[in-house]
């Protein structure tokens, strides 16, 4: 079992561009949607990513956390794309 403090920490260190970039996060479980909710967000961008259960489960043991690193990619390409 694993709090919304320990699935934000293992994003944070799977994704340490996170903090490097400056974009701040916060994790929170979503009742209504059952899932778990990671929220990115830098200056005006935002960037919402939903995590069911089995995923966070896979993301906390290290496994798989594919969807997750490929949208805050994107946001990290936002970002860039915007300061120029």
């Amino acid at each position: 079992m694993f709090d919304k403090d320990d699935l934000c920490k293992k994003i944070t260190d799977l994704y340490p561009e996170i903090g490097e970039c400056g974009i701040d996060i916060t994790v929170d479980f979503d009742k209504s949607r059952d899932a778990w909710i990671v929220d990115l967000k830098k200056d005006d961008h935002n960037l919402k990513h939903y995590l069911d259960k089995p995923e966070a489960k896979l993301c906390i043991e290290g496994q798989q956390c594919v969807a997750l690193g490929l949208d805050i990619a994107q946001l990290k390409k936002n970002i860039a794309h915007k300061q120029f």
